[in-house]
C-alpha cells in the first residue's frame, strides 16, 4: 500500500488513416491513493442466492446504499441485483453487509430464463446505475452472438430501466450499429455494453462497447490498441445523441502459451465532469491470474461525433483524449477482474472516495474484491 500520483499522458489522437496527432488535456489532474480492500467470501449465500459475478457498483448517497448487478444468466439463481452497506471507519473499509436481492424481469413481467435451457429468453447483465431522481435503476445486457454449425443465438444488447423491485419500466433505443448480426458486422460476442454512467444532472446516460465493432477496428493485440465507441443518450427521450471514438491500449502482457487467449477492453466507466469520464481498461492474458487495470481520464470535448460514420476504418476524425490516472499493476497487490466503479461518500478526512468491485465469474480461482481509493 503506497501513495500514487500518476500524471502520465496519452495522446488525443487525430485519426487520418495512419497518423496520430498529440494533444494534451488541460483540465485538472485527479490522483488516486489506495486505502484498502475487502473480499466477499467465495460462494457466500444471501437470501438463497450465491453472491458472485458482481459486475458493477453504484452508490446511493441519500440512503448510504450500494447497488451491485450480478452477471448470472439465471444459471445459479435468477438474474438479479443486490444492495449492500459498506462500513467506512477510520478512513478505511471495515465490512460489507448485503441488505437485499432483487430479481430482474422482462417486459412481460417474467423472470429471465436459464441461459443453458432457454438461451433466447435469457439475459447477460453487466452494469447497473441508480437514478435518485426517478428512484429507479438503469442496467445493461450484452446480449449474445453465438454462431455455430448446429446452434445459433442472436440477441441484441439492451439498456433497460427497472423499478427498485426489478420490474421492467422501459428501454433505451439503441442505434443500429449495436444490433447483433450473423455477418462479422456490429458487436463482437461478449464485447458489447459493459459500462453505464449518468451525468451530474441525470439528463445524459453514457455507455460503451467493451471491444471494437467489427466494422470499426480489429481487436486489441499486444502491439496495437483497438478503436471502440462511447455512446451518449438523452435520458428523457432515451435516444442516442452522440458517439465518440476512444483508442484502447494494447494488451498489457503476452499470453502464455503465446497463442493463448488475451484481451483488452473497457470494463466500466464513471462520470467525472462535463465531457469527462473515468474509463477503466481491463487487460487479461492466459498464463497470468491477475488482470492489468488502468484508469484513464477521458475527455471528449474536442472529439468528433462519429454517430453517422458507419465504419471508423480509413476515416478522419478526432477521438476522445485519455490521460492515465492509475495503473493498478503498480499497487503491489493482486488485482482481479475489475468490472465496476463508483464514487462513494466523503471520507472522514474530507476527501472523496472511489470504489471498485471485481467479478469472480463464480470461480473459486478468482476473488470478489472491493477496493477503496481516496481521490485528490
Amino acid at each position: 500500500m503506497r501513495k500514487l500520483l500518476f500524471l502520465a499522458f496519452l495522446p488525443l489522437a487525430f485519426i487520418s488513416c495512419s497518423s496520430l496527432k498529440r494533444i494534451e488535456i488541460a483540465n485538472a489532474n485527479p490522483s488516486l491513493k489506495f486505502i484498502n480492500s475487502i473480499e466477499v467470501p467465495f460462494n457466500k449465500e444471501f437470501k438463497n442466492t450465491v453472491v458472485g459475478g458482481l459486475s458493477s457498483i453504484d452508490y446511493d448517497a441519500k440512503n448510504d446504499l450500494y447497488y451491485f448487478i450480478c452477471d448470472d444468466r439465471a444459471i445459479y439463481n435468477d438474474a438479479r441485483f443486490y444492495t449492500a452497506k459498506i462500513h467506512l471507519g477510520s478512513n478505511k473499509m471495515d465490512s460489507i453487509a448485503f441488505k437485499n436481492v432483487v430479481s430482474l424481469k422482462n417486459a412481460a413481467g417474467d423472470k429471465y430464463s436459464n441461459w443453458e435451457i432457454k438461451p433466447a429468453q435469457s439475459i447477460d447483465p453487466e452494469e447497473l446505475r441508480y437514478n435518485p431522481k426517478t428512484k429507479s435503476v438503469v442496467w445493461s445486457s450484452e446480449g449474445a452472438r453465438v454462431i455455430a454449425k448446429d446452434f445459433s443465438v442472436l440477441q441484441n444488447p439492451t439498456v433497460q430501466t427497472a423499478d427498485l423491485n426489478g420490474n421492467y419500466l422501459n428501454e433505451y433505443k439503441l442505434p443500429a450499429n449495436l444490433n447483433m448480426q450473423k455477418e462479422e458486422k456490429g458487436p463482437r460476442s461478449n464485447g458489447v455494453l459493459e459500462g453505464i454512467a449518468f451525468n451530474k444532472n441525470y439528463t445524459t446516460l453514457y455507455t460503451n462497447v467493451e471491444e471494437p465493432l467489427y466494422e470499426d477496428d480489429a481487436e486489441a493485440t499486444t502491439t496495437k490498441g483497438g478503436m471502440i465507441r462511447l455512446f451518449a443518450f438523452d435520458v428523457k427521450s432515451r435516444k442516442n445523441t452522440a458517439q465518440f471514438a476512444y483508442l484502447l491500449d494494447p494488451i498489457a502482457h503476452k499470453p502464455n502459451p503465446t497463442d493463448g487467449f488475451a484481451v483488452n477492453g473497457i470494463a466500466t466507466i464513471q462520470y467525472y465532469d462535463k465531457n469527462q469520464l473515468l474509463v477503466v481498461e481491463r487487460s487479461y492474458s492466459v498464463g497470468r491470474q491477475a488482470c492489468t487495470i488502468k484508469v484513464y481520464l477521458c475527455d471528449f470535448t474536442n472529439a468528433t461525433n462519429v454517430k453517422n460514420i458507419a465504419s471508423l476504418k480509413g476515416q478522419e476524425f478526432t477521438p476522445a483524449s485519455k490521460k492515465l490516472i492509475l495503473n493498478m499493476d503498480d499497487l503491489g497487490i493482486f488485482i482481479d477482474n475489475i468490472e465496476g466503479v463508483t464514487f462513494g461518500p466523503k471520507l472522514a478526512n474530507g476527501k472523496q472516495s472511489l470504489l471498485f468491485v471485481s467479478d469472480n465469474n463464480f470461480s473459486d480461482k478468482q476473488k470478489t474484491q472491493v477496493l477503496l481509493f481516496e481521490v485528490d
